[in-house]
């Protein structure tokens, strides 16, 4: 059978750099089965000139829901597809079989060599050669309502190590959603130290389920790149304050914390119900990031679609342009990133408007230093 694999994420996102795992794990096992495996990387060459599909089966998979997929395309009685990002579609999961299958981690191939002759730095293609990639759990007991997995009430084992490792490969990235809510977390964790490889795990980690013995035993790790959390919810505030505080006692490093903003707790969609909450909004983001960044931590503001209909689009625009640079987070505050744009330009408007609707929380922004203690707090959230 001749298959064409796409990954949608990669053809619909300006430098997406990740490969998907559901096309590596359905390409290594129809490979296995003897069929041909082709990563598509357009939609075009699917059809010949008369518009016949000129492939048995299409497998399209995406994690992303915004990302774009031709609608024609997915009505085809050839083609499957699956992945979070047609979350909204309740599209089927991949089959046991597939779901446990090694992955072919040799899919991109073609893809990277094309991509290293036009310039691109072979670091930024790091994830589809130097990496072993799963999940060790699935699953969250959180429900949020902005995830896509917030029908899961639990997180439990999933896969074994040995089923996606790739001994020739120097690192390994997990996928799980929430790790540290697994009751076997510390198994998980011994086998991936006993693997002698250093290891991340892409989602943010739960930081409200830390604990003495959790920090130990992460902070010990042969861990690569960042340690990232979230902190979505302004009423997390002081859970989160403990959790710091714990993470100081075993660590200096400085982690990254997914901020997520413009997201309406109060409605089922998360958009805003009110004309009032994009300046309670703003101010909650402000406290959170004080919070953060006054135990060394770096703010990565994370906005919800919605963000771009508040009437401070801009302010949410150059808040994030500052606070997700870290070097840039660390050397100046907000306001003097602001003043380094020339007067009238669309980042000195926004802080301007800032200025004189958020007295408060530009005054925050002004005195708010990178591992200086909060010298002020909004009134609305002292």
């Amino acid at each position: 059978m001749k298959i064409a694999m796409i990954d949608a994420d990669l053809i619909g996102r300006r430098n997406h750099r990740f490969p998907n795992l559901a096309s590596m794990k359905l390409a290594g096992y129809h490979k296995e089965r003897g069929d041909d495996v082709e990563l598509v990387t357009d939609y075009s060459p699917l059809f010949d000139t008369g518009g016949r599909l000129l492939y048995d089966r299409v497998f399209i998979s995406k994690v992303f829901t915004d990302t774009p997929v031709p609608e024609k395309l997915l009505s085809l009685p050839a083609v499957r597809y699956g992945g979070t990002g047609f979350f909204y579609a309740n599209a089927p999961p991949l089959d046991e079989a597939v779901e446990h299958h090694i992955p072919d981690y040799h899919l991109y191939d073609g893809w990277v060599e094309e991509q290293l002759k036009v310039g691109v730095k072979r670091q930024a293609l790091s994830y589809f050669l130097d990496y072993s990639i799963g999940f060790t759990t699935r699953g969250c007991i959180r429900g949020c309502s902005f995830c896509v997995n917030q029908n899961y009430r639990k997180a439990s084992l999933h896969s074994q190590l040995g089923e996606f490792l790739d001994t020739t490969r120097p690192y390994i990235c997990l996928l799980d959603d929430n790790v540290l809510a697994c009751a076997e977390w510390r198994a998980v964790f011994d086998d991936l130290r006993a693997s002698g490889k250093p290891f991340q795990y892409k989602q943010g980690l739960d930081e409200r389920l830390l604990t003495d013995e959790k920090c130990d035993v992460l902070f010990s790790s042969k861990w690569r790149g960042d340690f990232i959390f979230a902190f979505d919810r302004l009423s997390d505030l002081p859970l989160i304050e403990s959790k710091l505080q714990i993470i100081r006692r075993f660590t200096s490093v400085i982690p990254k914390f997914y901020v997520f903003t413009g997201y309406d707790h109060s409605t089922p969609d998360g958009k805003p119900g009110s004309v009032d909450f994009w300046q309670s909004d703003l101010r909650d983001l402000y406290t959170r990031i004080a919070l953060l960044m006054s135990y060394r931590c770096i703010p990565y503001v994370m906005r919800f679609a919605g963000y771009a209909a508040s009437p401070y689009a801009s302010v949410y625009i150059q808040i994030a342009r500052w606070s997700n640079q870290p070097a840039l987070v660390k050397k100046k505050t907000f306001v003097e990133f602001c003043h380094m744009h020339k007067e009238g330009s669309a980042t000195m408007r926004a802080l301007e408007l800032l200025r004189f609707d958020l007295p408060d929380v530009y005054e925050g922004f002004l005195a708010l230093r990178f591992g200086e203690p909060r010298a002020h707090s909004p009134p609305a959230m002292a």
